[in-house]
């Protein structure tokens, strides 16, 4: 039992070292380099949500601008045979 447990942990520790190899690898300049196109990345993408949101805005206004007097009266939530 005891020998499973120090396997297990050798191997965390190996996982663990290979992760800091991996960092350490590619050198700070590098990491640094991919760290920054991440944020460029994401900041790219959340300007293309913003513009989708605003299209899709702009989109609602002009069909309600273009709504036929029928569509307008049937969305209406007034009763219209009071007024006759």
């Amino acid at each position: 039992m005891m020998a499973k447990k120090r396997k297990q942990s050798q191997k965390q520790k190996e996982k663990r070292e290979d992760a800091l190899e991996v960092k350490d690898r590619l050198g700070s300049d590098v990491f640094a380099k991919l760290k920054e196109k991440q944020k460029e990345l994401k900041a790219v993408e959340e300007k293309h949500a913003e513009e989708e949101k605003q299209r899709k805005i702009k989109e609602k206004k002009e069909r309600e601008k273009n709504k036929s007097f029928e569509e307008l009266f049937e969305e209406s939530n007034m009763n219209w045979k009071e007024y006759k």
